[in-house]
């Protein structure tokens, strides 16, 4: 398995879960996704997540979309294999079958049902590391409920375990939290900005490994991203400003987000329909009307570029 500090960087897009009318996992859709994130100029992209539907796949489809993804990917981009469950003896037999799989990092969130202490945290995620520790992984703390694990916490847990190698965090007003993080860690831990890269901007920088949105606008993202990193500051605001409408709107309830993105890879020609699976976000006639025009306005960017 391939083992480097370097190994994600950049946009690393969320790759959705593509349904057929009954709601099966549609495999043609996604390999053309898997084939459409090859072509968006980036390193990796990651499924199943939140964007993904994890939380309405079953195990057995959990692994079957990484597979499928890793077998269409053919090694062209890096393919890194969610691995979330709440009980920590499940992620384990998930991200070591994703890894006999051929997934090249194994990402996991932190379990945030119910509110844990550290204590816990550290145990669970220690278990985790310690199952795979030739795989770097990438781990993920979106917590609405509170703050998301510490600078302190990070420190020790990259210690303990050296394949912790990348943080995904989804919070706003994080900027100091990054910094210090990268500093207590001495950058051995690659900090991800997730909650669709609307934080970029801000946090390029400051020296973070990369942003993780979503798929439809990961090419563009990508742009932004080594932009801002070159120091071009203008065009990178100029070319944000463009999209941000489109995923601030969309980020409002993460349903909403399912029916936004698979709209928009419609209008790029890479799905033939926008189904999520139930329960789903069921959008009102001028949510429709303004996600549409908002697509339209990101399918003209497109074209420009």
């Amino acid at each position: 398995m391939e083992s480097s500090d370097k190994l994600l960087e950049g946009v690393i897009p969320i790759i959705p879960t593509p349904f057929t009318e009954n709601e099966a996992i549609d495999e043609g859709a996604l390999r053309r996704l898997v084939d459409f994130s090859c072509s968006c100029g980036v390193a990796a992209a990651c499924l199943p997540a939140y964007a993904s539907e994890f939380y309405k796949l079953t195990d057995d489809e959990k692994l079957q979309v990484v597979k499928i993804a890793v077998d269409q990917a053919k090694g062209r981009i890096k393919i890194v294999a969610q691995s979330n469950h709440p009980s920590l003896k499940s992620a384990i037999k998930l991200a070591q079958a994703n890894v006999a799989n051929g997934a090249d990092v194994v990402s996991l969130a932190v379990p945030r049902i119910f509110s844990l202490p550290e204590d816990s945290l550290k145990e669970y995620l220690s278990g985790f590391l310690a199952a795979i520790p030739d795989t770097p992984v990438l781990i993920q703390d979106f917590n609405p409920g509170g703050s998301s694990i510490s600078a302190p916490f990070i420190k020790k847990l990259n210690e303990a375990h050296p394949n912790f190698k990348y943080l995904k965090l989804e919070e706003p007003l994080c900027a100091p939290k990054f910094e210090n993080i990268i500093h207590v860690t001495e950058g051995k831990v690659g900090l991800f900005e997730g909650w669709g890269g609307l934080y970029m901007l801000e946090l390029v920088p400051i020296g973070i490994a990369g942003v993780m949105p979503g798929l439809a606008v990961a090419d563009i993202l990508q742009k932004v991203f080594l932009l801002r990193r070159k120091g071009e500051t203008d065009k990178a605001f100029s070319l944000f400003e463009k999209v941000m409408p489109q995923i601030f709107f969309s980020l409002q309830n993460m349903e909403l987000f399912h029916y936004a993105e698979k709209e928009l890879l419609k209008a790029r020609g890479v799905l033939t329909n926008s189904i999520a699976r139930k329960a789903a976000y069921i959008p009102d006639a001028s949510s429709v009307k303004y996600i549409s025009e908002l697509n339209e306005r990101v399918m003209t960017l497109v074209k420009s570029l």
